[in-house]
């Protein structure tokens, strides 16, 4: 099988593979769909493990169980998540599962930018979910993204008529803006520094697109009824927006740091002033199974439009196409790669 191979942004490359064998309990998966992920641009965080096979928003169809498998046979669609946590140990019973061990050692085999993949048994057992038939493939490769936005917005206490202020409005940022207003938020406000993505934000659910700058403090004032923000998502790596949030926020708000910063950049603030304001900061990584239920009922409700994230779509052996938009960040949103091979009705869909 061909997969897509890391190095960095600009070396991915299109290598041959042996197709995964699996065992009791284990799945094999034609994968039909894949999105670039902002995180699998971030060469700080990825180029120290290269080279890897990428790739943990995907969809495809079962071909093959290992024995054991009830819950799934072959043909069935379905989506995965990478990350599954044990929902065993204190932090998943105290639903703090993004920092359980089990959740930081699972993964894809290789990865979800392959012809094929392997999901292991506590994949199958807890991380993978079968799709409706109204929901595509294309559709069901932002159930991943939507269930860590939800995360997001449940751990940062968001309540009806809440204002909501989400700087960076790439995915990440319209998955919030949309969450937001599906959830009864009051008055959405974002922030990019390209018009293409403010005119995204204002498409799909923001009350007021601004330009991201130095005088936001002055523009979210004038746009919010003279008011500072409820909650605020900070959707972008820039430290600046991360110490702009500690500004905007209104008192007895929250920030959401949702996107990481670089390694070495560390976040100031006068601990008195937050502590007088009842400012909390909190922040968010991946999504449990929970999420994972909920966002890809969203997705197949039209809670949420994922179609309209959707800019680019590339075949597997264009892959590098694909990792110079979203490295750039520019007019791009969601670069989805296809994945799937053609049909062939020689091929076993078996239980082993």
């Amino acid at each position: 099988m061909q997969v897509a191979v890391y190095y960095r942004n600009n070396d991915v490359r299109i290598e041959d593979r042996d197709r995964p064998k699996i065992g009791a309990g284990e799945a094999l998966v034609r994968v039909h769909a894949s999105g670039i992920c902002g995180s699998d641009v971030l060469e700080w965080y990825r180029c120290p493990r290269a080279p890897l096979v990428l790739g943990h928003e995907v969809a495809g169809a079962i071909i093959e169980v290992g024995t054991g498998v009830t819950r799934f046979q072959p043909g069935d669609r379905v989506v995965a998540t990478h990350h599954v946590p044990c929902n065993r140990c204190r932090y998943c019973l105290s639903d703090r599962h993004s920092v359980c061990e089990t959740l930081h050692t699972t993964a894809f085999d290789p990865g979800g930018f392959a012809e094929y993949l392997r999901l292991s048994s506590i994949h199958v057992d807890r991380g993978t979910f079968r799709l409706p038939d109204r929901v595509s493939y294309e559709a069901a490769t932002f159930v991943e993204p939507l269930a860590c936005t939800l995360r997001g917005q449940r751990l940062a206490g968001l309540l009806p008529g809440d204002s909501v202020l989400v700087l960076g409005s790439g995915v990440a940022g319209l998955l919030h803006v949309q969450l937001a207003r599906a959830a009864g938020a009051g008055r959405i406000l974002a922030t990019d520094l390209r018009e293409s993505r403010l005119a995204a934000a204002r498409r799909l659910g923001a009350d007021v697109a601004l330009q991201a700058g130095s005088d936001l403090g002055e523009r979210v004032l004038a746009a919010n009824d003279g008011r500072l923000v409820d909650r605020v998502i900070v959707c972008t790596g820039a430290i600046e927006a991360a110490e702009q949030s500690l500004r905007l926020v209104d008192r007895g708000g929250t920030v959401l740091l949702f996107a990481p910063l670089a390694p070495g950049q560390t976040l100031a603030f006068q601990a008195n002033d937050l502590w007088k304001r009842g400012i909390r900061i909190v922040h968010s990584y991946a999504g449990p199974p929970a999420e994972m239920w909920t966002a890809l009922e969203m997705i197949a409700l039209g809670r949420i439009d994922v179609a309209a994230l959707v800019t680019h779509r590339l075949p597997l052996n264009e892959i590098s196409e694909g990792f110079r938009l979203v490295a750039e960040a520019g007019d791009s949103l969601k670069v989805l790669i296809s994945t799937a091979v053609p049909d062939d009705e020689s091929e076993p869909l078996s239980r082993s």
